[in-house]
């Protein structure tokens, strides 16, 4: 595939090519930017599992013994808004994407390092305007801001929540534009849009969506922090302003933010399953296309989150109708990644439990979320449990599975060091049950009736609560031994040679951990990308 081949030497890799902290922040270097991104990002996942152990404590009884109305309105809020904003979104683009996109397609670094070290400081100090509003109390609105009561009647820390998440914004705004910039111009020599690794063409779509979607999401809050602050007319009905202007300002970027958190995912498993099959993708040129399908139709079905919010009847049935069209795509992923599966030699590996897992999930998740597309049930299940369900099979069960698949599948490759085989397997094993057991339950919570964002609930929802609570617990063990068996490694672990898992692609082809210049050479690419059956240059360690 390629003309470069692994190291035979021991450069200076981007590890050890200069230490100090002072190296660290002020580097420009698209490897160690990820892995700044690494530890911010997972001391936010944390935080918000915090908040998600606390959720279900409370829930563990149908009374509010625990905490009031108003600290669990706090719980759901922050913990909803440091998982969406401060994980699942920049989770896999920042971390996976910065560090591998340049190797993958053969460049020595992303287009704009600077900006690429400002986006991981914006990041940063949004993370500290939300901190700040944690720390002085919190936000009880929910992690969509409803108006009127984010703007008129809440007595919580809005403005300095919504602040954070503004600056927030730029950071993914800037790694998108730098991530499309970099696919398009700095490609290796041979490197054709039709040779990219899947994974390339995922995040290619995120960054469609985070370029166009983010500015509007951006907009939508700063308008809100100027009513709250000035009480101009906008969204309040009290000044002259209209509430349903706000929801669909807010979900215009937020379903599509949906496919920010899933599509990277999505780049993993395809990476995954080819490598562990030891084939090419079946139907490539699908797949690719179907990740710009999703970033396309994301814009288009903000609006069945408003079928019970005044929409009209007729505006309902044809977002009904594009909510079914955008399950298409990602149908099709799933039927080409179960048929690349089909009749090979599957190598049941840390990586591969994960991207099963992720079919498994986030198949459930997509079947229900036509559910929350058809009118007539919508109604039904609105506000209910059943959605809280949906959206983590999404998001949990699909984008967590996909980060933690893409962790450790690059792992050797980002630290050179593997990791404990048999731990790893038991901890895939021990979060896809723990999550269905946390879950599933909550699906049948919604059908019967119990509404979410209730600390108080009848008696009689109480077995399926515990259900969900004992589920959590387990579920909350499991992701805390990759949290102690990967920092493990980084001192213990055997050293990864270049290609642990006999795998294709270019970022494969130099040194694990990577030199700083990522390649000696550059590479030439000579055939198109997964030629597992036709490849003899790749060297397995």
């Amino acid at each position: 595939m390629i003309t470069a081949t692994p190291t035979q030497h021991e450069p200076k890799n981007y590890i050890n090519s200069d230490y100090g902290i002072k190296s660290w922040l002020l580097t420009q270097d698209h490897k160690r930017i990820a892995i700044l991104y690494l530890i911010v990002v997972t001391a936010f996942f944390f935080l918000g599992g915090l908040f998600a152990v606390l959720i279900r404590i409370e829930l563990a009884t149908p009374a509010g013994d625990l905490v009031d109305s108003n600290v669990y309105n706090k719980l759901f809020t922050m913990h909803g808004i440091i998982m969406v904003f401060f994980f699942l979104i920049p989770s896999i683009p920042a971390i996976l994407g910065n560090f591998l996109i340049p190797l993958m397609i053969g460049a020595k670094d992303l287009a704009f390092p600077k900006i690429n070290l400002l986006s991981w400081y914006i990041y940063v100090a949004g993370g500290v305007f939300t901190l700040y509003a944690l720390m002085r109390g919190g936000v009880d609105t929910g992690w969509t801001f409803y108006t009127p009561f984010s703007t008129s009647y809440s007595n919580s820390y809005v403005i300095a929540t919504g602040l954070g998440i503004f600056i927030n914004g730029f950071s993914a705004i800037l790694t998108g534009l730098n991530f499309i910039v970099t696919i398009h111009r700095m490609r290796a020599p041979g490197m054709t849009w039709f040779r990219l690794p899947l994974f390339v063409w995922a995040h290619y779509a995120t960054s469609m969506i985070q370029v166009l979607g983010t500015p509007v999401i951006a907009v939508t809050l700063l308008l809100l922090i100027l009513e709250r602050g000035l009480h101009i007319g906008i969204f309040d009905p009290a000044l002259g302003g209209d509430p349903v202007l706000y929801q669909h300002l807010f979900w215009f970027y937020s379903h599509p933010a949906v496919y920010i958190m899933i599509l990277p995912a999505m780049g993993v498993v395809s990476e995954i399953i080819s490598c562990f099959c030891k084939k090419a993708p079946f139907g490539y040129s699908f797949i690719a296309f179907s990740s710009i399908a999703i970033a396309v139709f994301g814009f288009l079905v903000w609006g069945h989150h408003l079928f019970v919010s005044s929409q009209s009847v007729y505006a309902g049935m044809v977002f009904s109708m594009l909510s079914y069209l955008v399950a298409i795509p990602s149908a099709i992923k799933v039927f080409n990644w179960t048929s690349t599966m089909y009749k090979a030699s599957v190598e049941m590996s840390t990586p591969m439990l994960y991207a099963i897992g992720f079919i498994g999930l986030f198949t459930i998740g997509g079947l229900t979320g036509l559910f929350v597309a058809a009118l007539g049930i919508d109604v039904h299940v609105t506000d209910t449990y059943f959605v809280v369900a949906h959206f983590h099979y999404i998001m949990v069960g699909g984008a967590i599975m996909g980060f933690l698949g893409g962790i450790h599948f690059w792992w050797p490759k980002i630290t050179g060091r593997m990791y404990a085989d048999t731990w790893s397997k038991l901890s895939a094993i021990i979060i896809f049950v723990g999550f269905n057991l946390t879950f599933f339950p909550q699906f049948i919570l919604g059908y019967l009736g119990m509404p979410r964002r209730y600390h108080v609930y009848p008696p009689e929802f109480q077995v399926f609560n515990v259900l969900s609570s004992a589920g959590a617990s387990i579920l909350g063990f499991g992701y805390l031994l990759p949290f102690c068996y990967l920092l493990y490694s980084l001192k213990f672990g055997p050293k990864a040679p270049a290609n642990p898992w006999g795998a294709v692609g270019l970022e494969w082809q130099t040194s694990s951990p990577p030199i700083s210049e990522n390649f000696e050479v550059t590479p030439v690419v000579t055939q198109d990308a997964y030629q597992y059956s036709t490849r003899e240059e790749v060297k397995v360690g």
